[in-house]
């Protein structure tokens, strides 16, 4: 009697080796920042070292934006970001979310005017899912965090 094992979808392409997966966890690491890290930095009481840059639109920025971030859309990157940031300062890029690749483009523009640049995982949205507080052209807002993205009742979520 034969028997044969069919390979499921997750398992049809083999994992990496383990130093394979090393090397590429370790380099997600270095290009990505997840929005509660972020958050953490910046309510700590000591200069994070690096500046939030939201690479969307002025009426998105009107919409709601990361406090204390720094307003530089994707298409004046060029001719704005020396004026507007330290190139000895990291810079952590976002957009409106996860299905935008605003920060992306920006982190790239960035990177190639030799700046240091991370880009924030989830962008703006996930910054208010999670419930971090966020500033509009009518003042500072605050939603409540979606069980879904954060943990309801703890700091953190253990990540």
């Amino acid at each position: 009697m034969t028997t044969t094992t069919q390979v499921n979808s997750v398992l049809r392409t083999p994992p990496a080796s383990p130093a394979v997966a090393a090397a590429y966890f370790a380099a997600s690491l270095a290009f990505h920042a997840d929005v509660s890290d972020v958050a953490s930095a910046l309510a700590a009481d000591t200069d994070p070292g690096f500046v939030v840059v939201d690479s969307r639109s002025t009426a998105s920025w009107d919409q709601g934006h990361v406090p204390g971030a720094v307003h530089l859309p994707t298409a004046l990157v060029p001719e704005q970001a020396e004026r507007l940031l330290d190139r000895s300062v990291p810079v952590v890029t976002y957009c409106w979310g996860p299905g935008c690749n605003g920060a992306t483009r920006a982190a790239l523009a960035l990177a190639e005017l030799g700046y240091q640049v991370k880009e924030m995982l989830g962008g703006f949205e996930y910054w208010v899912r999670e419930g971090f507080a966020y500033e509009t052209w009518e003042g500072a807002e605050k939603k409540d965090a979606d069980p879904l993205t954060a943990p309801v009742d703890a700091g953190d979520c253990g990540c």
